[in-house]
């Protein structure tokens, strides 16, 4: 009896667990609903539009995973809307009510800054290390390794690698940022609308290989 209810067990879980593909990824986003994933905010709107997911507000919230992470690969693509814009794709990060703080990667939308793919520190430590803001040497190498891989009008996707302390994130194949810290070992995945009054913020093809 004991060996049935463990095979049921084990079959059970096998259909529940999210499908792989051949590269062992899962999808975050079903393209169609939001399941999976929770406000942890009284205000925003989240719709699904063709496939991607559409978030918009007055003020600053974050959607994020109802599952927490702590060694992986994370894949997703996001498109700012036009004029004043900022994002971010948070990880290992932290949520309560009307909050969410941790790990970030940056997606700027400030062309003179050219921040996007640096790692920030949301609700604690701000530019703490990629780059270390406010001083010059550490700006400059980060735009060095950047450049012009961030393409402000267009669809731009970020692969954030995380085993360990080591951190990795890549902006349309370029790597960024890869640093060791050691300040969250896990938590969700989360996606960012800045804010900007009436705009909206569009991600799609998010996806997660766990390490």
């Amino acid at each position: 009896m004991k060996k049935l209810t463990r095979l049921l067990f084990v079959v059970s879980m096998l259909h529940s667990a999210p499908a792989q593909d051949k590269d062992g990824f899962s999808n975050l986003f079903d393209g169609k609903t939001t399941a999976g994933w929770t406000n942890p905010y009284s205000w925003g709107e989240i719709k699904v539009v063709d496939g991607e997911i559409h978030l918009t507000a007055n003020q600053k919230f974050f959607l994020v995973t109802e599952k927490t992470y702590s060694d992986f690969i994370f894949e997703g693509e996001i498109l700012l809307p036009a004029g004043k814009a900022n994002s971010g794709f948070m990880f290992r990060a932290h949520a309560a009510p009307n909050k969410v703080f941790g790990y970030q990667a940056e997606v700027d939308g400030d062309a003179k800054r050219k921040w996007s793919g640096g790692l920030y520190d949301e609700g604690r430590r701000t530019w703490f290390i990629s780059p270390i803001k406010g001083k010059k040497e550490s700006e400059d190498a980060f735009r060095q390794r950047a450049g012009d891989t961030f393409k402000r009008n267009d669809w731009n996707k970020y692969r954030i690698t995380c085993k360990g302390k080591s951190i990795k994130i890549e902006v349309n194949g370029v790597v960024t940022t890869d640093v060791e810290d050691d300040k969250d070992a896990s938590g969700v995945i989360g996606m960012q609308h800045h804010g900007e009054k009436g705009q909206t913020y569009k991600f799609r093809n998010l996806r997660i290989k766990e390490l």
